[in-house]
């Protein structure tokens, strides 16, 4: 055919040339070869095509509002490390999920967000349900954006999400199509491998190893960027022999070190001169995967005690931008720990004093401390906990330590709506696995039609709803500001066993310490989704 020749159209689509796959079997194509087997998503118009004919190998995973989309594809891709891939509908839906996408964004979890748009030969026309600038939507939450110029660009454009999503520091990133590209007719790309980690430079990693060495009295502060990395055995063995106290970073939505280890000192709270405080006395304090730091509310002083020395190792150079103090080592977690170990040469150290354990509850009053002290006495140390209880953190540092490995999963934005729709994901990725989400009454309320997701995929997750009838954590905060009130604070009135039956889950309430320890039981070995709600003081 010369160039001058136009090709044979039927359906105003022009005919494939010999080779050419359709853009939906092209994308689908590339799915299998990134190892994703579903989509999850909840479905509008403009998003149709891309489902015809759906593969029989390819799950698609409903849920009823795009939060809650966005929220399970977070959670499995997190416990499957690999992106996951969302579908939402056009603009509205991109707005209904802006919040999940955001703490996704924060949590570092590599997803591929697409959504529709309206056909392209009545885009001029600002068409019902056109999504106008799709690409810049969800910026700055996104790592990269995209809507292909032509059809033929968009296996190439959910090529490189992927790859960049996956790309450290990870984060999602986000594809519109026109609901005409789908089946046009492309050449199918190939699947390509691209490093995803970084290797920190040498000359920096040296001075860390040196000044650690040579520390008097050094500590870790060990961030989400550990657990995502599972460098879990590499800090172990890196605390162990420098004999060297390890503090989780302030907010960190994993679990980075065993909370019952001699060498465990605590949680940083979110503020400054806190921080300052606790880590006072030590000479080298080496920040391993997280800011240093993320504060809470306002500081004034030094970001580290007099005298010390700070180092940092993280994979986000906007994180290492932005720090304050400190020298710090752009690289992944897992290589610069184990050249770390490689380089340890401490001086001999004092052993230091254990973390005071909190004192044993009797269940009077019947408050979230003592419901967290029994949860942590009957569920099995390698059940997972997915967190968004805000008032409850607190109480959970002292009473619920996380033994294992990715055991336990929360948000790193402070945005609610996540921790249900995650745990859902959480469970779908990890079947063998005991679920348990644990959420206050008004976290809840934000995602509680991911119940029905629940149930639909016949998950057997505890759900443990600790009902204060209020916004505690916000009251909580108030005090900081001194107000004596905090309005539209109170909740009451709400029956999740009502709701939870409403959506297809088992579920009981529970309002005293007598008959806390058989509630738990049996809400943990429940065969399908169970809602625990506990009334507490």
């Amino acid at each position: 055919m010369s160039e001058y020749e136009k090709p044979k159209v039927e359906n105003n689509r022009p005919e494939p040339l010999p080779g050419q796959v359709t853009v939906r079997e092209a994308v689908m194509s590339l799915f299998r070869s990134f190892g994703i087997d579903r989509v999850f998503g909840n479905p509008g118009s403009t998003e149709l095509p891309m489902f015809r004919d759906y593969p029989k190998d390819f799950k698609y995973v409903l849920g009823l509002q795009e939060s809650i989309v966005v929220g399970m594809a977070d959670g499995y891709a997190q416990a499957t490390r690999n992106a996951a891939v969302v579908n939402l509908h056009s603009a509205v839906g991109a707005g209904h999920a802006a919040g999940n996408i955001f703490t996704a964004f924060k949590n570092q979890t590599p997803l591929v967000i697409t959504a529709g748009q309206q056909a392209r030969s009545i885009l001029p026309f600002e068409p019902f349900l056109y999504a106008q600038q799709a690409s810049e939507f969800p910026m700055p939450y996104v790592k990269w954006s995209c809507e292909p110029a032509r059809a033929e660009d968009v296996p190439l454009a959910m090529a490189r999400a992927y790859y960049t999503a996956m790309q450290a520091p990870q984060g999602p990133t986000f594809v519109s199509v026109p609901i005409d590209d789908w089946d046009c007719y492309c050449d199918a790309p190939d699947a390509r491998a691209i490093s995803q980690q970084i290797q920190g430079e040498m000359q920096l990693l040296e001075q860390v190893s040196e000044a650690l060495n040579n520390a008097q009295k050094p500590a870790f502060v060990v961030g989400a960027g550990v657990g995502r990395e599972d460098a879990w055995d590499e800090i172990i063995s890196l605390a162990e022999t420098h004999n060297s106290l390890v503090y989780a970073s302030p907010m960190s939505a994993r679990n980075s070190f065993p909370e019952d280890h001699a060498l465990f000192a605590g949680f940083l709270a979110a503020s400054r001169q806190e921080i300052v405080k606790a880590l006072n006395g030590h000479d080298v304090i080496i920040v391993l995967g997280a800011p240093a730091f993320t504060y809470h509310v306002e500081g004034s002083g030094p970001h580290i005690p007099e005298g010390s020395e700070l180092f940092q190792i993280v994979d986000n150079a906007n994180t290492a931008a932005w720090s304050p103090v400190g020298t710090a080592v752009i690289s992944s977690m897992k290589p610069a720990l184990q050249f770390l170990n490689a380089k340890a040469a401490p001086k001999p150290r004092a052993v230091p004093d254990p973390r005071p354990a909190a004192p044993v509850l009797d269940g009077k009053p019947f408050n979230d401390k003592y419901v967290l002290q029994q949860l942590a006495k009957l569920r099995k140390p390698d059940s997972i906990i997915v967190e968004e209880a805000p008032s409850c953190r607190g109480p959970m540092h002292d009473y619920l330590p996380i033994l294992e490995r990715d055991t336990f999963y929360t948000c790193a934005s402070g945005g609610l709506g996540h921790g249900l729709p995650a745990a859902v994901g959480v469970a779908m990725a990890r079947p063998d696995d005991k679920v348990i989400a644990l959420l206050g009454d008004g976290s809840a309320m934000f995602a509680i039609q991911g119940l029905w997701s629940a149930a639909n995929q016949n998950l057997p997750i505890t759900f443990i709803v600790i009902n204060n009838a209020s916004y505690e954590a916000l009251k909580m905060f108030g005090r900081i500001f001194d107000l004596d009130e905090v309005v539209g604070s109170n909740l009451g009135g709400i029956d999740f066993v009502s709701v939870a039956k409403g959506l297809g889950c088992d579920g009981a309430r529970v309002d005293n310490a007598d008959l806390l320890d058989n509630a738990l039981t049996t809400a943990m070995n429940a065969s399908g989704p169970y809602v625990l709600e506990v009334m507490v003081e």
